[in-house]
C-alpha cells in the first residue's frame, strides 16, 4: 500500500513533503483493502456518526460511515458551512487556519470516530476533536490513511485510540 503514496517535495511550500495518496485512491483493489483496514478496528464498535475533516478526509469518512452504518458529518474551513456553526483556529506546518462545524451536528453522548487522510503535527485533527467535544460528543478514536511519525502529531491527540494505515 505505501509504494501508491506518492511523494511531492516542497509541497504546499518550500520544506514540506507531500504525500499524496491519489494512486492508491486511483487503484480499485488498493483502495478497496485501505478502507476495509481502516474500518476493521470500530466494526463492533457502538459508532454514532463518522467525521471528515476538509479536504481529503472528506473522500474517506463517506465510505468509512456507509461500512459502519453511521452518520456522516463534515468540518470544514473558515467560512464554507452555510448554518450557524462553531469555530476553532489552530496552527499548521505552515501557518494557521480555521476549522467549523455546525452547532447541531453532534448530539450530546454521541460516539464520534474522526477520519483524515494523515496525522501530521495534530493541529488539525485536534482543533476537530475540539470542536466535538464543544458539541458534547465522546470521540471513540481517531482513523488515518498515513502518519508522519516524525511531526508527533500522537502527542497532541493523548488520550485518545489512534489507528493509521501507512506510518513514515
Amino acid at each position: 500500500m505505501i509504494s501508491k503514496i506518492r511523494e511531492i517535495p516542497n509541497f504546499p511550500t518550500k520544506g514540506i513533503s507531500f504525500k499524496d495518496a491519489t494512486p492508491l485512491f486511483q487503484d480499485r483493489g488498493a483502495f478497496a483493502i485501505a478502507m476495509d483496514k481502516l474500518a476493521e478496528p470500530y466494526l463492533n464498535r457502538k459508532i454514532d456518526a463518522v467525521v471528515g475533516i476538509e479536504a481529503r478526509g472528506f473522500l474517506l469518512a463517506p465510505v468509512l460511515a456507509y461500512k459502519l452504518g453511521t452518520g456522516l458529518v463534515i468540518t470544514r474551513k473558515k467560512g464554507k458551512l452555510p448554518h450557524k456553526k462553531i469555530q476553532k483556529k489552530y496552527k499548521l506546518e505552515y501557518g494557521t487556519d480555521t476549522l467549523e462545524i455546525h452547532r447541531d451536528a453532534i448530539k450530546p453522548k454521541q460516539k464520534v470516530l474522526i477520519v483524515d487522510d494523515i496525522l501530521c503535527s495534530g493541529g488539525t485533527a485536534r482543533a476537530c476533536a475540539d470542536l466535538v467535544e464543544r458539541l458534547g460528543g465522546k470521540i471513540i478514536g481517531f482513523s488515518f490513511l498515513m502518519e508522519d511519525a516524525f511531526s508527533k502529531g500522537r502527542e497532541k491527540l493523548k488520550g485518545y485510540k489512534i489507528h493509521s494505515l501507512i506510518k513514515y
